[in-house]
């Protein structure tokens, strides 16, 4: 009988295309680190580990219009409302030996001033108060956002946005958001996200903030 020995490959030398995921179980917090190191700072992939489960992403080229938009949106809310932040784009976020995960941005709201000047996360640091991901739907995604403790979590995927409240451990679907109560996001950030792809990013961003101006940004 001829022995069978198993092919062992990098990570960073799979060909992921655009818009494809791989998952691969039974990793290792050890080899979840190892892979990270291996994968680079400067990459199109993004990652998700939850539970020995790592999610490898290639975003769409698309992914990037409602990425940088929704990012922006949030921005001018805060700044509409008068709340400071520091805004943390893609860093990727750790729970020793649990999770792991990459937003495509975030931002610290509650303990903003702690992180101002932060150029690399430390052991003891908050979660951020808000994450946004676009087109993801992995359960894998939401576990490692939970188990890192992020309170709010925005999903936008095919055209629609899904806000998750973090309650007793758990992620809830919520129709609003607690960082702007009374602003009907689920409806206005897939119709400014589709004012963007016909008038562009710049455009539709500058209509939102006209709009917020003469009050009439979707509060209920």
């Amino acid at each position: 009988m001829t022995a069978v020995t198993p092919v062992v490959k990098p990570v960073s030398q799979m060909q992921l295309a655009p818009g494809s995921a791989v998952t691969i179980p039974n990793v290792s917090w050890q080899e979840f680190e190892s892979i990270l190191q291996e994968l680079g700072e400067h990459r199109s992939a993004r990652i998700a580990y939850s539970k020995g489960t790592l999610e490898i992403m290639v975003p769409l080229p698309e992914h990037e219009i409602p990425r940088d938009l929704l990012s922006d949106i949030v921005k001018t809310l805060l700044k509409a409302k008068g709340i400071k932040y520091q805004p943390f784009g893609s860093t990727t976020f750790k729970r020793e030996g649990t999770a792991g995960i990459e937003p495509d941005a975030c931002f610290y709201i509650q303990n903003y001033q702690r992180m101002i000047g932060r150029r690399r996360l430390q052991a003891d640091d908050p979660p951020p108060d808000l994450a946004i991901e676009t087109d993801v739907t992995s359960k894998t995604t939401l576990e490692a956002y939970r188990a890192i403790g992020v309170p709010e979590v925005w999903i936008y995927d095919s055209g629609r946005l899904t806000i998750y409240l973090l309650s007793q451990g758990i992620y809830v679907k919520s129709d609003t958001s607690t960082i702007f109560e009374n602003i009907q996001l689920t409806q206005i950030i897939p119709a400014l996200v589709e004012r963007a792809w016909h008038v562009g990013n710049v455009q539709a961003l500058e209509e939102f903030e006209a709009a917020i101006a003469q009050g009439r940004e979707g509060t209920e």
